[in-house]
């Protein structure tokens, strides 16, 4: 618990002097026929929340291989965000090559610390069925990089992307717990701690966005924490935990893929299909939309910690 406060407390402390900034060289989110808000918001809060959790895992667990993958993918999406971010602040749209490119180098930086897949446990018996090399590279890479985009995909609405990935995150600290990986459990309460104190600031109505800097470092700490953790040592069936403890992001992922396949849109093309914007079509609040995503992520949550205690 005290690895979680001295993260909030840490973004806590942070987030004031980075909107300050942002607001003094107008590096803002500014309105438009897409957007909900209608005013701009500052956009660096990924700083704040990147700081935050590179300080804290540093202090508590040192230089693993997990802090490593998190300090060096995270600085190539931070960095990619907030040139993203910039041009959002411009009202201008960066191109999407340069950032899918930045995101697979990025899901590529935890297998050179050896942080990845590498097979599941036997369900009879002692050992694991262990995966060709190949198999294990492919499998981390398509997950981070699937987790980097899932995340930046869902922070539409004031609130969400933090909130869900605080409960995402409390539920990987609860698997680690559990299957007694001590390290996993760490990092995975410092993004918690993270997240919550980003949302102090970023639940409706919003005073600062973490802008895709914070969203796709916040999907990719989440990605090599399950990786190092809820994915290691797993049975063929607890691999569903993970996925399903990252239930929100995934399911509106595939719905909106699935929206945009039909109606013949490409993949990256931003529009208002995502599930948050379904729910305030239908009449709901923001407040009353991200409650009820919260929900549905804390259903997901407590479906994979029976499952794993299932399964155990």
């Amino acid at each position: 618990m005290v690895t979680l406060f001295t993260a909030l407390g840490t973004v806590c402390s942070l987030v004031p002097l980075v909107r300050a900034i942002a607001l003094h060289y107008g590096f803002v989110d500014r309105p438009t026929a897409r957007k909900i808000h209608r005013s701009p918001i500052p956009l660096m809060g990924g700083i704040a929340i990147f700081a935050g959790c590179i300080a804290t895992l540093l202090v508590f667990i040192g230089w693993t291989p997990v802090t490593s993958s998190i300090l060096a993918g995270g600085s190539i999406l931070v960095l990619t965000g907030l040139i993203d971010d910039w041009h959002k602040s411009k009202g201008t749209e960066f191109p999407v090559w340069p950032r899918i490119i930045s995101y697979a180098a990025a899901a590529a930086v935890p297998l050179w610390f050896g942080v990845e897949i590498i097979g599941v446990n036997r369900w009879f018996g002692d050992g694991m069925w262990l995966f060709p090399d190949w198999i294990n590279a492919a499998s981390t890479v398509i997950w981070v990089f699937a987790l980097i985009n899932m995340m930046n995909f869902i922070d539409g609405v004031d609130g969400l992307a933090s909130g869900i990935s605080a409960i995402s995150s409390l539920t990987l600290f609860a698997v680690a717990l559990l299957k007694g990986q001590t390290q996993s459990a760490v990092a995975a309460a410092v993004v918690v701690g993270a997240a919550l104190g980003f949302l102090i600031y970023n639940f409706y109505p919003a005073k600062i966005f973490m802008g895709d800097a914070g969203a796709t470092f916040l999907g990719y700490t989440l990605a090599v924490v399950a990786v190092d953790g809820a994915f290691k040592s797993a049975t063929a069936l607890s691999i569903l935990v993970p996925l399903l403890a990252l239930g929100v992001p995934i399911l509106d992922t595939a719905i909106v893929f699935a929206r945009r396949l039909l109606l013949g849109k490409g993949l990256h093309t931003a529009d208002k299909l995502h599930t948050h914007h379904s729910l305030m079509h239908w009449g709901l609040t923001q407040t009353q939309t991200v409650s009820f995503l919260y929900l549905v992520g804390a259903i997901f949550s407590l479906l994979s910690i029976l499952l794993l205690l299932t399964v155990a």
